[in-house]
């Protein structure tokens, strides 16, 4: 494609909105991920002058880049690039309500908005079927479970393959009912990963395979199973160095009965309910545990993922 191809439409607009993802789930490590309902909500109109501005309200006001460094800009323009069109300039407003740093997925809903915007802005000019949206939006993050279920809904399994990343969406039973237990402090994905071992023994391999695929079945088809089938033995025990507050109500929840498991990398816990009722008494549990204040999110699973909405210029001027 010829870089002397035109510019997108000055006043163009897209709508795009993005879920917040809880990867792993427990024994699904780098390959299980739900979407939940709290978004990212991401508007981009092209302009006439060169560059790019961002407003950002909710999470990250005053504290993320509003320039040509904001992820959100940089992902639209890898995009462009990589399609050989040259970048508009650009006027971003984006409104987030997904908490930085807590597992929940913040830094691949920014790329998968930044995706979105790009294919809306290129849109009539340039086709994006869902596997370039996930090779694309895998590569910038470095693995495909949280944009997975960013990009499509629902719970999703991700897995790379020599033709580059897949995923396979699968529609959760109605019964669970998600609840996100979020702390004050952050914790670095970076840091989390490095607290892994660098092997683990065959029957600990084998509990976890066992595990994940009780975990699709429960989550799909039996809410019941919830409990059995979140258990791990991969990566959080691991991690309880470095997350002692989320360690502490992470067994709670387990010794009363929840099916608990960190969220992403965390320090967030997400408990998978099987009904509205458990997951209230399981907020109960929550709001009287320990010294450390959690906000519960009782949230819903998100069946839809991104979407975009292109709005029409007016040539009215």
């Amino acid at each position: 494609m010829s870089r002397s191809s035109p510019r997108a439409a000055v006043g163009r607009r897209v709508d795009v909105k993005v879920p917040a993802t809880s990867a792993n789930l427990g024994p699904g490590f780098d390959s299980l991920g739900l979407a939940l309902s709290l978004y990212s909500e991401v508007t981009a109109t092209v302009r006439d002058q060169p560059g790019a501005t961002v407003v950002i309200h909710g999470v990250g006001e005053g504290e993320l880049p509003t320039d040509e460094s904001n992820l959100i800009v940089r992902t639209i323009a890898t995009v462009f690039e990589s399609v050989g069109r040259e970048l508009p300039g650009l006027d971003v407003v984006a409104t987030n309500s997904i908490p930085h740093g807590r597992g929940l997925g913040s830094s691949g809903a920014a790329i998968v908005s930044g995706v979105m915007a790009a294919k809306g802005l290129l849109d009539g000019d340039v086709d994006f079927d869902s596997q370039q949206l996930l090779a694309i939006a895998s590569e910038l993050e470095g693995h495909p479970d949280n944009v997975a279920p960013a990009l499509f809904g629902g719970m999703t399994i991700a897995w790379s393959a020599d033709d580059g990343p897949q995923f396979k969406k699968l529609t959760v039973h109605r019964g669970v009912s998600p609840l996100v237990c979020v702390p004050e402090q952050t914790m670095s994905t970076e840091v989390a990963r490095g607290l892994r071992p660098e092997s683990v023994s065959h029957e600990d391999a084998a509990f976890n395979v066992s595990r994940s695929a009780l975990l699709v079945a429960a989550l799909v088809q039996s809410p019941e199973l919830l409990f059995a089938a979140t258990e791990d033995r991969l990566h959080q025990s691991y991690r309880a160095v470095a997350m002692p507050e989320t360690e502490s109500l992470l067994a709670a929840l387990r010794d009363a009965g929840h099916a608990a498991v960190v969220s992403g990398s965390g320090p967030s816990v997400l408990v998978l309910c099987s009904d509205p009722a458990e997951r209230l008494a399981a907020a109960e549990l929550v709001a009287g545990h320990g010294r450390t204040p959690w906000q519960s999110l009782m949230l819903a699973v998100d069946f839809k993922g991104a979407t975009v909405n292109v709005l029409p210029v007016d040539d009215s001027d």
